[in-house]
């Protein structure tokens, strides 16, 4: 898998991208991740990649011109799956659709900054915005952080125990169920009895049970999912 991100901040990504489970997936071979200086593609000679926008409206605005010419020369070199805009009014980013992704090949993500990138780009360029949450950042590169790691981290071999992955909080539409380690009893707070059984069935039994309580608690609307 190749992941290529658009900022207008490289040295918030750079850091992040070359750290534990995404350096080991890159070492691998079993993911590139190159992150592009938008700026690199303005033609402005004083490397701003935004505007005022039309309509007197507050705040700056991110031009086509650098963004359509840095998505074009990617183009140029390979087919993407998805060009992905991380934007506070995009669709709600969630595990379901890290799993979708995980299965592509190419993704382009690109990080909305100031207010916004002209319109015309999301009309013509973008097949996917994705918001993580319902507030807003000063930039989306904290969204397409957020979105490569939970990508990246479910291609087999990016982590060593891939069942782990495959046991985490919203694959089934439930939580994860509580989990415990050494020692057994720790100042009178002692693990479940059932797990230092050696019963798999029970423990899987116990797992599930516990699994679709967490989740009935803390997020009953996942039970209302289709």
């Amino acid at each position: 898998m190749r992941i290529d991100i658009i900022t207008v901040l490289p040295e918030m990504l750079s850091g992040f991208v070359n750290t534990s489970i995404l350096a080991r997936a890159q070492k691998k071979g079993l993911a590139e991740i190159y992150i592009h200086d938008l700026r690199d593609y303005t033609k402005d000679k004083h490397r701003r990649v935004d505007d005022y926008p039309y309509g007197g409206f507050a705040g700056m605005v991110m031009q086509c011109q650098p963004i359509d010419d840095c998505i074009s020369a990617l183009k140029k070199e390979r087919d993407y799956d998805e060009v992905i805009f991380t934007t506070p009014d995009g669709e709600t980013f969630d595990q379901p659709m890290a799993n979708k992704f995980s299965l592509h090949q190419n993704l382009i993500v690109l990080c909305g900054h100031y207010k916004g990138i002209d319109h015309r780009i999301r009309e013509h360029l973008i097949t996917k915005e994705i918001s993580i949450g319902d507030y807003v950042l000063t930039g989306g590169e904290i969204a397409a952080a957020a979105i490569v790691d939970s990508v990246v981290r479910l291609i087999p071999g990016s982590i060593s125990d891939e069942q782990s992955a495959l046991s985490d909080s919203f694959q089934d539409s439930l939580l994860s169920a509580p989990v415990y380690t050494r020692p057994s009893n720790y100042k009178g707070w002692e693990v479940p009895e059932i797990l230092l059984s050696g019963n798999d069935a029970k423990i899987k039994e116990w797992e599930m049970q516990q699994s679709y309580e967490r989740t009935l608690k803390l997020r009953p609307d996942l039970l209302h999912k289709d």
